[in-house]
C-alpha cells in the first residue's frame, strides 16, 4: 500500500501548515492545508485547533470524512505543535508575523544564512543573527525581546489549547499577567472574564470546567451573576428587576436560585453589584432592582448634578435675550421661528437646556445663534461630541473647535480616569453637547461631575434615533423627567423641503409610510429598489457601490458610500457584507490573514471598542494606510492622524465597507446604501430604519422588499431599557440629594 492511501486511512497526520484558509477567533476552528510527507497533494483539515500558523508543524488525531461541496477532508479532533524542522517549515513560521522584527524578507535571509538550524541560532546564539544583512542592533533587540517574549507565550498557550483559547487571547493574558498567567488561571480563571477584553465567561467557564470547578462551585456562582448583569447591563440595561435576574441567572448558570441569592449577597458586600429596593424609602414600579455598583453611582451621580446645575442662578447680569435674539438675526440674516427662539432664549435664561429634532428642524441655525452671542459677550465656549465623526461634523457646521467628549475631559489611559472632574472641572461659561442621544449612562456621569456650577448646558440631539450602544436611555429620562426646559422642533424649514431625505425621515418618525422612488434619474435623493432575493439585493448593492452611485452621483466609492444593514449576520449582515465589499473594491492589494479576517492596505476599517491610549473610539472609522510585516504593525488613517496597531491589537479593528446602523449613530455620509429585508425581521424597528435614514446626507438608497420596510415603519415598540434616573428626577424636583445615598449597599 502507498504512502499516501495508508495516510488516507489513518486516524492521526503530521505535516507541516502550508496555509490557512480559513480561522475563526472566537472558537479557533480552523481550516489549513496540510503537507504531509510522502503525499503528493495538499491535505484539508478541519477542526478546533487555537493558535495554529502558517510553517507550523502539528499531528493531529481525528477521521476522515466526505463533506458533499468540499469532498475528502480530515477532521481533527485534536492536535499537537511541533517546531518546524524543515528549512521552508522554518521561513513559513518565522515569515508568518510571530516574531516581531521578522517578516517574510527577514525569515528569507535567516534560513539562507542558517538553513535549519535557524531555530536554535535565535534561540542560543542570537547574536550570530548580526551577519545577517539589515539587522543591527535594534532589530536585534526587537527579535530577542520578541522571541523570549514568544517562548513565555508559547508555554501559556501550551496550557491553554487544551481549554479552548486562542493564540491572540493567550498573548494577552500573557500581557496582563506574565509569568504569572498559568498560576492565575488554574487558581481563578473568572478573573480572564473581568479583567481581560474578548475573553467572556463562556470561555473561562469552560477552563474552569476543564480545570475540574464543580458547576456549583460557590466560586462559579459568584462570577456567573456578574457575568449575567454585565450582560444585561451590555444589552442597554442600567439596572434589571431582581426576580427576573435570578431567574436568568438560574437560567444560564444552571444553578438553584439559593446557590445565586447566595452569590448576590456576597457580591453585593464586596461591593460589586447594589440591591435597590426602593428610592428615598418610597416603592417603585420595579419593586426590586440590582445593579452593578458603578451603574448605581453613575445614575445617582446624573440626577445630584442636574439638580444642582437647575438650582443655581443664572449668571448672565443685566442681560436682555430679546435684545440679543433681534442683534442674532441681523447679524447672520436670518429668521429665527418661534421654536427655535425659544431655543435661543433658554441657552441665556436656563442652566440646563435640551434642544431635540430631527433633520431639517434647524437645531444647527440655533447652536450657531447661541455661540454667535456667548462670543460676542466675551464667553468662554467648549463644544463636543460622543464620537470623533460626530466632533469633526460639529467643527464643520459651527466652525469652532468640537472634541469628543473624552478628549475635552482628558481622559488619562495610565490612570484609567478622566483628569477632569469635580476636583479639576472644566473652564467654561457655555457647553453645548451635540448627538446628546449617544451619551450613556457612564459617559453623562463622567460628563457631568466634571462640569463647575457656574456653567450652563445645553444638550442637543434627536431623541427619537437610536438609543446609546452603551446603557441606559439618558436624553430621553431627562426629558420624560420634565425637570429639565426643553425644546421640541417639529418644523421642516424652507431650505430642507425639497430633500426627500428629510421628508421621508419624518414620515417614517410619524409611523407613515414614505414616499418610494424607483427611478435614480429623479430629484429628491431618496431612492427604494425592491428586490425579495437577498442574493439579489446583494448583488445591487455591489453594483450600486462599485459603479452605478460613482458614476451617476459623482461619489467617491471608498470615502462617500457607506452600506448601513440591521445585523452582522446573514447574507446581508455586516460580516458578509464586508467581505463581498472587500473582494469587489479592493482585491489585490497587500494583505495579511490574522484572527479569522483577511485586512488589505486601503481596506476601510472601523474602530470597535474604545482606546484612550491611541485616542480612537468605537465607531470611529479609518482606511489601512500601510501593512508592515516586519515590524508586525499596520497604520490606519483615521481624519487624517495616523494610528499605529500592532497584530496583537487587530481584534479592535473591523472592515467597515459595510456597518451596523447602531454603530453609524453620531455620523453623517453623503450616501448611504441599506439592504432591508424580512431576514433581519428581529431588529426591524421604526427608530432602527429612521437612524439609518437620517445618517444620509445627499443621498438614501433602500435596497429590499416593501414588507420589511412597512414592518419596520409601524413598529414603534422599543425593547425597553431598564433604569431609574427618570424616576429619580422627579422624586428630587430640583433639590439636593442625601450624600448618604452614595453610601448606599444593600446588606
Amino acid at each position: 500500500m502507498s504512502t499516501e492511501a495508508k495516510t488516507k486511512d489513518s486516524g492521526q497526520l503530521q505535516g507541516q501548515v502550508e496555509r490557512l484558509t480559513y480561522y475563526s477567533d472566537e472558537n479557533s476552528f480552523a481550516i489549513l492545508k496540510l503537507k504531509v510527507l510522502g503525499v503528493r497533494e495538499l491535505i484539508t483539515v478541519c477542526g478546533t485547533m487555537p493558535g495554529v500558523l502558517p510553517g507550523e508543524s502539528i499531528h493531529v488525531n481525528g477521521s476522515w470524512q466526505t463533506h458533499p461541496r468540499y469532498g475528502r477532508q480530515f477532521n481533527a479532533a485534536s492536535f499537537k505543535s511541533i517546531m518546524p524542522a524543515t528549512v521552508d517549515g522554518i521561513e513559513k513560521y518565522l515569515g508568518s508575523g510571530m516574531i516581531k522584527g521578522i517578516g517574510p524578507s527577514y525569515a528569507k535571509r535567516l534560513v539562507e544564512a542558517f538553513g535549519k538550524h535557524t531555530l536554535d541560532i535565535i534561540e542560543n546564539d542570537i547574536e550570530s543573527l548580526r551577519r545577517v544583512e539589515g539587522i543591527g542592533d535594534k532589530r536585534l533587540e526587537q527579535i530577542k525581546a520578541a522571541w523570549d517574549e514568544q517562548r513565555e507565550i508559547r508555554g501559556v498557550m501550551l496550557f491553554l489549547q487544551s481549554y479552548g483559547v486562542s493564540t491572540a487571547y493567550a498573548a494577552k493574558i500573557y500581557k496582563r499577567y506574565g509569568n504569572d498567567s498559568v498560576r492565575i488561571v488554574s487558581e481563578n480563571p473568572y478573573r480572564l472574564a473581568m479583567e481581560i477584553w474578548g475573553i467572556g465567561f463562556v470561555i473561562a467557564d469552560k477552563i474552569a470546567a476543564k480545570l475540574g470547578v464543580e458547576k456549583n462551585s460557590p466560586i462559579r456562582a459568584e462570577a456567573g451573576v456578574l457575568f449575567v448583569l454585565k450582560e444585561l447591563t451590555d444589552a442597554g440595561n442600567v439596572c434589571f428587576p431582581f426576580d427576573s435576574f435570578v431567574d436568568e441567572c438560574v437560567k444560564v448558570l444552571e444553578i438553584p436560585k439559593e446557590n445565586v441569592a447566595l452569590a448576590v449577597s456576597v457580591q453585593a458586600e464586596a461591593g460589586s453589584l447594589v440591591v435597590e429596593d426602593s428610592i428615598e424609602g418610597k416603592t417603585c414600579v420595579n419593586s426590586s432592582v440590582v445593579y452593578l455598583n458603578k451603574y448605581y453611582t453613575a445614575e445617582l451621580g446624573i440626577t445630584k448634578m442636574i439638580a444642582k446645575l437647575n438650582s443655581t442662578p443664572v449668571t448672565l447680569n443685566d442681560f436682555d435675550e430679546v435684545e440679543a435674539i433681534d442683534w442674532v438675526q441681523k447679524e447672520l440674516s436670518i429668521k429665527l421661528a418661534k421654536a427655535q427662539q425659544e431655543a435661543v432664549r433658554g441657552a441665556f435664561t436656563e442652566k440646563v437646556l435640551i434642544i431635540t429634532g430631527g433633520p431639517g428642524t434647524g437645531k444647527t441655525t440655533i447652536i450657531n445663534s447661541i455661540l454667535r452671542v456667548y462670543k460676542r459677550l466675551g464667553l468662554k465656549i467648549s463644544l463636543c461630541a460622543p464620537t470623533g465623526r460626530a466632533s469633526k461634523r460639529m467643527s464643520e457646521v459651527t466652525r469652532s473647535e468640537a472634541k469628543t467628549i473624552h478628549r475635552m475631559l482628558d481622559f488619562s489611559p495610565k490612570e484609567g480616569a478622566f483628569k477632569r472632574n469635580e476636583k479639576n472641572p472644566l473652564v467654561a461659561d457655555l457647553l453645548v453637547v451635540d448627538e446628546a442621544s449617544m451619551v450613556d449612562t457612564m459617559l453623562m456621569y463622567q460628563l457631568l461631575r466634571a462640569l463647575p456650577v457656574g456653567i450652563t448646558l445645553i444638550l442637543v440631539g434627536d431623541v427619537d434615533q437610536l438609543p446609546s450602544v452603551g446603557a441606559g436611555t439618558v436624553l430621553k429620562d431627562i426629558i420624560e423627567s420634565k425637570v429639565v426646559h426643553t425644546v421640541m422642533l417639529n418644523e421642516i424649514f424652507r431650505q430642507s423641503q425639497t430633500s426627500l431625505i428629510v421628508t421621508n425621515a419624518h414620515k417614517i418618525n410619524k409611523g407613515e409610510g414614505p414616499i418610494l422612488v424607483k427611478d435614480l434619474n429623479k430629484a429628491g435623493g431618496f431612492y427604494f429598489l425592491e428586490e425579495k432575493d437577498p442574493g439579489k439585493i446583494l448583488e445591487i448593492i455591489l453594483h450600486l457601490n462599485k459603479t452605478i452611485l460613482p458614476e451617476h452621483f459623482d461619489l467617491d466609492t471608498h470615502n462617500d458610500i457607506q452600506i448601513l444593514t440591521a445585523m452582522n449576520k446573514g447574507l446581508l449582515g455586516t460580516t458578509n457584507l464586508n467581505a463581498e465589499l472587500q473582494n469587489a473594491l479592493n482585491p489585490k492589494a497587500v494583505e495579511i490573514q490574522r484572527m479569522g479576517k483577511t485586512l488589505r492596505v486601503g481596506d476601510k476599517v472601523m474602530q470597535i471598542v474604545n482606546n484612550y491610549d491611541k485616542e480612537v473610539f468605537n465607531g470611529d472609522i479609518g482606511r489601512i494606510n500601510e501593512i508592515n510585516e516586519e515590524l508586525q504593525e499596520i497604520k490606519v488613517n483615521f481624519y487624517g492622524r495616523l494610528v499605529t496597531y500592532d497584530y496583537k491589537e487587530l481584534d479592535e479593528v473591523y472592515l467597515a465597507y459595510a456597518i451596523s446602523i447602531h454603530k453609524s449613530q453620531g455620523s453623517e455620509y453623503p450616501a448611504v446604501i441599506i439592504p432591508i429585508h424580512t431576514q433581519h425581521y428581529i431588529m426591524l424597528q421604526r427608530n432602527l430604519i429612521y437612524t439609518a435614514v437620517t445618517r444620509g446626507k445627499r443621498l438614501v438608497v433602500l435596497v429590499g422588499t416593501k414588507q420589511a420596510l412597512y414592518m419596520a415603519v409601524n413598529n414603534d415598540k422599543e425593547r425597553k431599557r431598564y433604569s431609574r434616573l427618570k424616576q429619580r428626577l422627579m422624586q428630587a424636583q430640583l433639590t439636593d440629594i442625601p450624600e448618604a445615598m452614595f453610601s448606599y449597599k444593600k446588606q
